[in-house]
């Protein structure tokens, strides 16, 4: 559902070659701990098994899928997901994770195995969240979603993200609901692409007038919202949901 495949040329390494005292004070056949405390072999062989054969430096789509299934989540449903790569850091690409933001997020987790991974889920809830980290996780998954050197989200795209993102009181539940079906049902060819100035307003904009008390002061002759707000504004209007 959101990502689509991408390939890089890019290509990273990060040695494990740091010793720790283990038992007799050897170092581990397993593998050498760093000195932030995790295992680095462990964590390369992980990232291994999710790259790309035909780019060992970057884990496409694919990859965070296998991933995943490891985790038991749900890739298409669960924002955990999306959660766990902005947490891991995955920013330099749409729609994949490189070695290298690998590493230095595993290192900054402390991760190295999948029952690790399976431990931090619990908290990766964006409930947790504060506003002001949660709108650069919001604005991470429209930027994480974008195709190549796209600057837009399909609609459709977007009203799934929002679904998945939004769905559990981060804003009113009819305000999400009414705004992804009138982005489902306009007929306005100018809104089959989403730009993140859109994407972004939209959460402000719920912040601001979350429900329909707040929104009969709405008033577009004063309004610097994005043309998009005014017309899901006159389309609430419509509905009888602002008088």
């Amino acid at each position: 559902m959101w990502g689509s495949p991408s390939t890089s040329s890019s290509s990273s390494r990060r040695k494990g070659a740091s010793s720790s005292r283990r038992g007799g004070g050897g170092s581990s056949s397993g593998g050498a701990s760093s000195a932030s405390g995790i295992n680095e072999s462990k964590a390369e062989k992980m990232f291994e098994e999710l790259c790309d054969e035909d780019d060992p430096g970057a884990a496409s789509m694919e990859g965070i899928c296998k991933l995943c299934e490891q985790l038991n989540i749900d890739a298409l449903e669960d924002v955990r997901v999306l959660v766990l790569l902005w947490k891991l850091g995955a920013n330099k690409k749409p729609a994949e994770i490189q070695k290298e933001e690998w590493m230095a997020g595993c290192h900054k987790l402390q991760l190295d195995s999948v029952d690790k991974f399976k431990k931090l889920l619990p908290s990766l809830d964006t409930g947790f969240m504060d506003r002001e980290e949660f709108g650069d996780f919001y604005k991470f998954c429209f930027q994480f979603n974008r195709s190549g050197t796209h600057k837009t989200l399909d609609k459709d795209l977007v009203v799934a993200l929002l679904k998945m993102c939004l769905t559990g009181g981060r804003i009113q539940s009819e305000r999400l609901n009414t705004y992804c079906d009138f982005l489902e049902t306009t007929k306005d060819e100018s809104y089959s692409k989403i730009t993140l100035d859109q994407w972004r307003s939209f959460l402000d904009f719920s912040y601001e007038y979350p429900d329909a008390d707040a929104l009969e002061k709405y008033d577009e002759s004063q309004s610097a919202w994005p043309v998009l707000i005014d017309e899901y504004c006159e389309h609430m209007e419509k509905l009888g949901k602002k008088k």
